[in-house]
């Protein structure tokens, strides 16, 4: 939407709206619960442009990581694997810091 085609002001409450729960939403025949299955294939458009499909990754704008298979002790991967979502980064981010190292000595 462009700035000029959308209202100064609307009616949504949004300060109810940010602090509503899950269940206090109310679902009836106006307004079905969705299935997954509802959004397969969906578009994310923005200005009329498509930037995105519901369920897929986009191409990365700059590749900067390199995919590899590697074999690691089950000690480090269990470790990292606990510190919960994005743990590949964070085992990313301790090599680097170990290359740095290497590199300044």
């Amino acid at each position: 939407m462009s700035a000029e085609s959308t209202p100064k002001r609307c009616g949504t409450d949004w300060a109810r709206l940010g602090a509503m729960k899950d269940k206090d939403i109310v679902f009836d025949a106006d307004s079905p619960r969705t299935r997954p299955g509802d959004w397969e294939g969906a578009k994310v458009t923005v200005g009329g442009r498509e930037v995105g499909r519901v369920g897929t990754r986009g191409p990365q704008r700059a590749p900067t990581k390199v995919q590899l298979s590697l074999r690691l002790s089950r000690e480090v991967v269990e470790y990292f694997r606990a510190t919960g979502d994005g743990w590949q980064s964070r085992m990313d981010e301790a090599l680097r810091e170990y290359v740095a190292k290497q590199r300044a000595a």
